[in-house]
C-alpha cells in the first residue's frame, strides 16, 4: 500500500472514529439528562445518517483494492444499516422514539468507536494488542444486540406506520408487492443474511487473534 493510500485511510478512519464517538456522547448525554431512551434519534440521528452514508466509501475501498476486505461483506453491512436508517428511521417520525432506535444506535456506536480506531492505527503500524482484541471480540455481543432488539425490532415496529402511510407507494406501483410486503420478507431473510457476515467476522477473529497467540508463544 502506498504512503498516500495509508494517509488517506488513516484520515478517513480517524474522522469516522471521531464522528461515532461524538454520536455516542450525544446519545449518552441525552439519556443522562432526560432519563429517557426516546431521544436517541433527536440527539444523534442526523449525524449517524451522515456517517453511515459516507461509509459507502468502504465498499469503494474494497472494490479498488486499497483494503483487502473485498466488496460483498462491506456492501452487505452498509446496505443493511443504510436501509434501516434512511428508508425507515429517518422517514417515519413515529419510529424515531422507539426503544429499538436507542439500542441500534448504541450498538452501532460502540462497535464503530472500536473498529475505526483499529483501522486508523493499523494504517500507521501502531495498533495496541488490546484494541485488536476488542475489535475481534466486542462484535460477538454487539452485533447480535444491534440485530435483534435493534434493527429487526425497529423494522417490525415500523410496519404499522409503513402500512398506514402506504410508504413508497409510487416506487412500488409497477411491482406485484408493496413496501410493507418487502419489509416483511426482509425481516424473514435478515437473520440469514446477517449470519453470513457474522460467520465471516468469526473467521477473521480466529485468523487475527490466532496469529497473535502464535507470536506470543514464539
Amino acid at each position: 500500500m502506498s504512503q498516500l493510500s495509508k494517509l488517506y485511510l488513516f484520515t478517513y478512519n480517524s474522522i469516522q472514529a471521531f464522528g461515532w464517538a461524538i454520536s455516542f456522547f450525544l446519545i449518552l448525554s441525552n439519556f443522562l439528562s432526560t432519563k429517557s431512551i426516546n431521544g436517541a434519534y433527536a440527539s444523534a440521528g442526523e449525524l449517524i445518517c451522515l456517517l453511515q452514508t459516507c461509509s459507502f466509501l468502504e465498499v469503494v475501498h474494497g472494490a479498488i483494492g486499497i483494503v483487502p476486505s473485498g466488496v460483498l461483506f462491506p456492501l452487505m453491512q452498509w446496505g443493511g444499516r443504510t436501509f434501516v436508517l434512511l428508508t425507515i428511521a429517518r422517514r417515519i417520525d413515529e419510529v424515531q422514539e422507539l426503544p429499538s432506535v436507542f439500542i441500534t444506535f448504541v450498538a452501532w456506536s460502540l462497535s464503530e468507536v472500536i473498529r475505526y480506531p483499529y483501522y486508523a492505527l493499523n494504517c500507521i503500524g501502531s495498533c495496541p494488542s488490546w484494541i485488536t482484541y476488542l475489535r475481534y471480540t466486542a462484535f460477538i455481543v454487539l452485533y447480535p444486540i444491534g440485530l435483534v432488539p435493534g434493527e429487526m425490532w425497529l423494522m417490525y415496529g415500523a410496519l404499522p406506520y409503513i402500512q398506514k402511510k402506504n410508504l413508497y407507494a409510487d416506487y412500488f406501483a409497477a411491482l406485484p408487492f408493496n413496501y410493507y410486503n418487502f419489509v416483511m420478507v426482509l425481516l424473514v431473510c435478515y437473520p440469514f443474511l446477517w449470519l453470513n457476515l457474522y460467520l465471516y467476522l468469526m473467521k477473521q477473529r480466529r485468523s487475527k487473534l490466532g496469529k497473535r497467540h502464535e507470536k506470543k508463544q514464539k
